[in-house]
C-alpha cells in the first residue's frame, strides 16, 4: 500500500524550544484507582517494569503520564478524580467506558495483536467491531494529547495497545500547528512481514507507527523484522539508522529493557534473607530445586515444561525424589474463556504428574497459581538451583534478569527458552527449544549435573549485563535518543545505533534491488 507523502511536524527540522516536556503515554496509567466500600476513590502507585523504567527519566526531566485509569469512572466524579491524579502524581486519565474498553482491550488489543505479535496464528480473532473499537480508543488519546500538548513537547507511546496513536496525535498536533517529537517502543516481539500481513488492517497499523521520529524494539531481530516489512511492503528504503520514504526517516532503536536493579539488591541484602532460604529449603527437601514464574498466557509455554518435567523424569528415575520444580502461574485475563481452558489444562497437566512420580512426603511439581509476594519471590529465586524459561514467544522476559540478580551466592544455572528476548542478551544461560521436547529434557539435565566452575562463569557473564542495563537506564537510553533525533532530518544522528550497511552503501540510501541484509552492522 502506498500513501501520499506525510508531512507531520514530528519531522520537521525545526530548533526545539527550551522548555521540554516529555509526556509518556500507555494503555494504562502507572497508577491503580481503588475504590472503597464507602464510595472514596484512592491512588496507589504500579511497582511494574515500565513505571520502573521512568524513575530515571523522571528525575532529569518534567515528565506527565497519559493513560487509561482501568474503570470506567462516574461523569460527577470526573472532575475530582482527574485533578487529584495530576496534582499528586502528574498523571492525567484518558476516560472510556467499560464496553468500549472491553472491546478494545480484551478484544482487539489481547485476542488480535496479541497472538499475532506472538506468532500465535490459531488464536488470532479479528472483529470489525473491535477493530473500531481499538480506533476510537487510540482517536481518543490523540484528542486529549493534541488538546494539552505543548509545542516542542516528546512524547514516548508505549506498546501495542496504542499504534495507531503516532499517526493520529501527529496529525492533530499539526492542525494545531504544535510541534512535536513522537517515540515509540514496542514491548512484545515482532514478527516477520509474512506473518504480520495475516492481520487484515496490517498496512494501518504500520502507517499508524511510521510518523514516529525514534521507534524502539527489545532486540536486533524485532527491529529487524520491522524494517524488513515496512521495506518489502510500504516502499521504504533502509539507510543507516533505520528505513525512510519520502526523505523521512524513522530511526530504529535496540533497547533491552532491565529489571530495578537496586530494588533487588536491596532485598538480597535484607539479614533475614538467607535464614529464609534455608527455611524454604528444608521445606522442599530435594537436592535440585527448580523455580518457574511466569503469567499465565499460552505464550509462555508452561504446558511444554510441564511435559518436558515428565520425560525428564521417565529417563532419569534415579531423580526421582530428588528434582522438584515450583511453577508460579499468575492468572491473567481470567474473564477470557481461552485462559481460563489453560488454567483447567494446567491443573489436570500437573495433577496427572504428581500422581504418577508424587508420594507422601515429594511432589515433582508444586503449582502457586497465584500472585506471589515480592519479598517472597525473590526468597524462591535466592533458593532455587534452576530458573525454568520456556516461553514459546516472549518479549523479552524479565523472570531470566529477577533470577540471575538474586544468584550472587547460590550460581543458579538459567534454563532459557531461545523464543525468549533475553536470550539475545544474557549469554550464560542454557538455551533449549521448548517445541522440542527431547532437546528441553537434555538441556535440563545439563542443568542438574553442571558443575560449579561453569555456574559460576555463566552467572558471571549473565549478571555484569542484568547490572549494567538496568530499568532506568533503558528509559534514559531512550530519551536522549529521542531528544538528539529532535530537528533532525539527517540519517545519521547522534546516539542511535549504527543500523547500517557495510562498505560504499553506507554513504546514502541502499536500491532495493542490491539491499543486503538488514542493519548488518550493529553496536549496542
Amino acid at each position: 500500500m502506498q500513501t501520499p507523502p506525510p508531512s507531520p511536524d514530528s519531522f520537521l527540522v525545526m530548533s526545539p524550544p527550551a522548555d521540554q516536556r516529555l509526556i509518556v503515554v500507555s494503555n494504562r496509567l502507572p497508577v491503580t484507582i481503588e475504590r472503597d466500600s464507602d464510595g472514596k476513590y484512592g491512588f496507589k502507585e504500579s511497582s511494574g517494569g515500565l513505571a520502573t523504567g521512568m524513575s530515571g527519566v523522571k528525575r532529569e526531566s518534567e515528565m506527565v503520564w497519559y493513560g487509561w485509569p482501568g474503570m470506567e469512572i462516574p461523569s460527577d466524579e470526573e472532575p475530582n478524580i482527574t485533578r487529584a491524579l495530576r496534582e499528586e502524581h502528574n498523571a492525567v486519565p484518558i476516560l472510556v467506558d467499560d464496553d468500549l474498553a472491553e472491546s478494545y482491550y480484551n478484544g482487539f488489543s489481547n485476542s488480535t495483536l496479541w497472538p499475532l505479535l506472538h506468532y500465535q496464528s490459531n488464536a488470532i480473532k479479528f472483529r470489525q467491531d473491535e477493530w473500531k473499537a481499538y480506533q476510537q480508543v487510540n482517536q481518543r488519546f490523540a484528542e486529549k494529547l493534541a488538546t494539552d500538548i505543548q509545542d516542542g513537547d516528546f512524547v514516548w507511546i508505549h506498546d501495542y495497545h496504542l499504534m495507531l496513536l503516532p499517526r493520529m496525535l501527529s496529525e492533530a498536533a499539526m492542525k494545531q500547528s504544535k510541534r512535536i517529537t513522537i517515540g515509540f517502543f514496542l514491548h512484545t516481539p515482532f514478527p516477520s512481514g509474512d506473518m504480520f500481513k495475516v492481520l487484515p488492517v496490517w498496512d494501518q497499523i504500520l502507517e499508524g507507527l511510521v510518523r514516529c521520529k525514534t521507534i524502539g524494539f527489545h532486540t536486533q531481530t524485532y527491529a529487524q523484522n520491522f524494517a524488513r516489512t515496512c521495506c518489502d511492503y510500504l516502499n521504504y528504503e533502509q539507510c543507516p539508522t533505520g528505513i525512510e520514504r519520502y526523505g523521512n526517516v524513522i530511526n530504529l532503536g535496540i533497547y533491552p529493557i532491565g529489571i530495578d536493579v537496586p530494588k533487588f539488591i536491596d532485598h538480597m541484602e535484607n539479614k533475614s534473607r538467607q535464614e529464609q532460604v534455608r527455611d524454604m529449603r528444608r521445606s522442599y527437601n530435594v537436592c535440585k530445586l527448580i523455580i518457574g514464574v511466569d503469567r499465565l498466557d499460552y505464550t509462555k509455554g508452561i504446558p511444554q515444561k510441564i511435559t518436558a518435567m515428565e520425560h525428564f523424569l521417565d529417563t532419569n528415575p534415579h531423580l526421582v525424589g530428588q528434582v522438584s520444580m515450583i511453577q508460579v502461574a499468575v492468572p491473567s485475563r481470567q474473564s477470557v474463556q481461552d485462559y481460563k481452558d489453560l488454567a483447567t489444562d494446567l491443573h489436570l497437566k500437573v495433577e496427572a504428574l504428581n500422581r504418577k512420580y508424587g508420594s507422601n512426603d515429594y511432589k515433582p511439581v508444586h503449582l502457586l497459581h497465584q500472585s506471589v509476594p515480592f519479598d517472597q519471590l525473590i526468597t524462591m529465586y535466592a533458593a532455587s538451583d534452576i530458573c525454568f524459561v520456556s516461553s514459546i514467544r516472549d518479549g523479552m522476559n524479565l523472570v531470566s534478569y529477577e533470577y540471575v540478580a538474586t544468584q550472587r551466592e547460590r550460581k543458579g544455572v538459567l534454563l532459557l527458552s531461545e523464543f525468549a528476548g533475553a536470550a539475545e542478551q544474557l549469554t550464560g544461560s542454557v538455551l533449549f527449544n521448548p517445541w522440542d521436547t527431547d532437546g528441553t529434557v537434555e538441556a535440563l539435565r545439563r542443568a542438574v549435573t553442571m558443575g560449579a566452575s561453569e555456574r559460576s562463569a555463566n552467572q558471571k557473564k549473565s549478571e555484569d549485563y542484568v547490572l549494567r542495563n538496568s530499568s532506568s537506564a533503558w528509559g534514559k537510553s531512550f530519551v536522549s535518543d529521542l531528544k538528539s533525533m529532535s530537528g533532525k532530518s539527517v540519517k545519521n544522528g547522534p546516539n542511535v545505533r549504527d543500523f547500517g550497511v557495510e562498505g560504499d552503501m553506507k554513504k546514502g540510501r541502499v536500491p532495493k534491488s542490491n539491499r543486503p541484509p538488514i542493519f548488518s552492522t550493529l553496536t549496542i
